[in-house]
């Protein structure tokens, strides 16, 4: 038990600091600076807004 103890907590540690370093890594970046922008774009576009191209569309498993 106690050798089990000594391998899970240096990996739990470290798959903690990873996180950590991750959420970090997309603070500095800019990768949460606008979450609620283009929900509300979606919802604010006029009837000008350009529609996706035919060939783009999903054709439903065809």
């Amino acid at each position: 038990m106690t050798g089990l103890l000594a391998w899970l907590v240096p990996v739990a540690l470290g798959m903690g600091l990873a996180g950590l370093l991750a959420f970090l890594w997309s603070m500095k970046s800019g990768q949460l600076e606008d979450l609620d922008g283009a929900a509300e774009r979606v919802l604010h576009q006029g009837k000008d807004a350009p529609l996706p191209a035919p060939e783009r569309l999903p054709q439903n498993g065809r």
